[in-house]
C-alpha cells in the first residue's frame, strides 16, 4: 500500500506540470489572437512562455483587453 501511494504521488506531479502548461500555452496562444484582432497598431512584445507558465494569465496591456 505504501509503495502504491508513493507512486500516485510521483506520477501527480507531473500530470499537474502538464496541465499548467497547457494552460500557459493557450493563454499564450490567446493573446497573440487577441493581440491581432483587437489592437494589432499597438506595440507589443509578447512574452516567453515561461512567463505565462509562471503567473496563467493574460499578458497583454489594459488598453488591448477585448471588450
Amino acid at each position: 500500500m505504501t509503495i502504491f501511494l508513493l507512486m500516485t504521488m510521483g506520477f501527480a506531479e507531473p500530470e499537474c506540470d502538464l496541465a499548467r502548461k497547457m494552460k500557459a500555452l493557450e493563454i499564450f496562444l490567446q493573446d497573440q489572437e487577441d493581440h491581432e484582432e483587437f489592437c494589432p497598431k499597438l506595440n507589443w512584445e509578447q512574452p516567453a512562455i515561461e512567463v505565462y507558465q509562471e503567473k496563467l494569465k493574460s499578458q497583454l496591456p489594459e488598453e488591448c483587453k477585448k471588450g
